[in-house]
């Protein structure tokens, strides 16, 4: 018996010490890094060694539908959890961030709030499970959920506390990088169109430039400056003007790819940067823009309609310009080809024309 105690308490220790030296690599994670995918797989790293889960997914909660999504998925069937939401509410992880308290289920068969449709539609069998909430300030931003313990059927109380603290090691990372996020984005952005401003701009084309250098792929500016926007001014006030030019730079980064980065390069003059596009793609992407603007109804503060167009300059590297500075004063001059073309259009850089 007296051996069967010292095992134990030995096995005890060792569980404490496996805590302690986790717990130190979280606090190491969290002050060393502020990219929060890399964070929260360090966080998840060692929930796996503490408790060894067959599965763990960490759901955070989306700020607008306040559905959840997977953000982590380590599992059998982890392919097919991602694009899957949850609305508040949906099964255990639903649940806990509807309520906001841990969820701790030793056998999900005998637990009405247990969802076995997820089960039957991914192939899967889970027996039990622990959820708990990612909260800061009592908001749920997030849920871990734990499915199936490799040592025992089912989790107990002590995976409950270990897996609650570890959740907000977990939320205060999140919280940091989406603070160190919002920084980044006002330092970056402009204030007026939501969209990159100019001095960001110049970074990102000497970003973009160098790698289309450096792997030898085509990359195209789009110059658009707005057509009369001093006559709306006159008209109807500068405020409507500067309503007019947030409502546009909205539209602008609504009907973008994702790879392409749009900023305000001054005044009611904007730029559009495409990776890896070739000059008919990008006049055919200009040409989208103009349509689109063509077809946007603008209001004055008295509720008159206006409309408005744009000169598009589009120059595209190597062809057009071999560095930087040419690339973009080749788009510059397409720009005002554009406007001594009689305005509203879409004009490519020709070096023989604009010579």
């Amino acid at each position: 018996m007296a051996t069967q105690t010292a095992a134990e308490t030995a096995k005890l220790i060792e569980r404490r010490n496996n805590e302690l030296a986790s717990m130190i690599e979280i606090g190491k994670a969290l002050t060393s890094s502020l990219e929060v995918h890399a964070v929260l797989e360090t966080i998840m790293k060692q929930v796996d060694r503490l408790i060894k889960p067959k599965a763990w997914s960490l759901l955070l909660v989306d700020e607008a539908s306040r559905e959840l999504s997977f953000e982590i998925a380590v599992s059998p069937v982890a392919e097919q959890l991602k694009g899957i939401t949850l609305k508040q509410g949906e099964g255990i992880a639903g649940w806990v961030a509807l309520h906001g308290v841990p969820l701790l289920i030793p056998d999900v068969s005998q637990d009405p709030r247990f969802a076995t449709h997820f089960d039957k539609q991914l192939s899967f069998k889970t027996r039990s499970i622990i959820a708990v909430p990612l909260k800061i300030h009592e908001k749920v931003i997030g849920v871990i959920e734990l499915i199936n313990s490799y040592d025992e059927l089912m989790f107990d109380d002590v995976d409950q506390s270990i897996l609650t603290a570890i959740a907000d090691f977990a939320a205060i990372a999140l919280v940091n990088a989406r603070n160190f996020d919002r920084i980044n984005e006002l330092v970056v952005t402009d204030d007026l169109t939501g969209l990159y401003n100019s001095r960001h701009f110049g970074q990102l084309i000497d970003s973009e430039f160098l790698r289309a250098q450096r792997y030898r792929t085509e990359l195209s500016l789009v110059f658009l400056d707005l057509d009369y926007l001093k006559r709306i001014n006159d008209l109807h006030g500068h405020l409507v003007g500067s309503r007019m030019l947030s409502e546009l730079g909205r539209l602008i980064g609504r009907n973008i790819r994702d790879c392409d980065r749009a900023a305000r390069y001054g005044g009611d003059e904007f730029v559009v940067i495409l990776p890896q596009t070739g000059k008919q793609q990008a006049l055919i992407m200009a040409e989208k823009l103009l349509e689109l603007m063509r077809a946007a109804t603008f209001f004055s503060d008295d509720n008159q309609e206006i409309h408005l167009t744009a000169s598009f300059g589009v120059a595209t590297f190597p062809q057009d310009g071999s560095s930087r500075t040419s690339l973009l004063r080749a788009a510059d001059i397409a720009m005002y080809d554009a406007k001594e073309a009689g305005r509203n259009c879409v004009k490519g850089y020709e070096p023989a024309a604009s010579a």
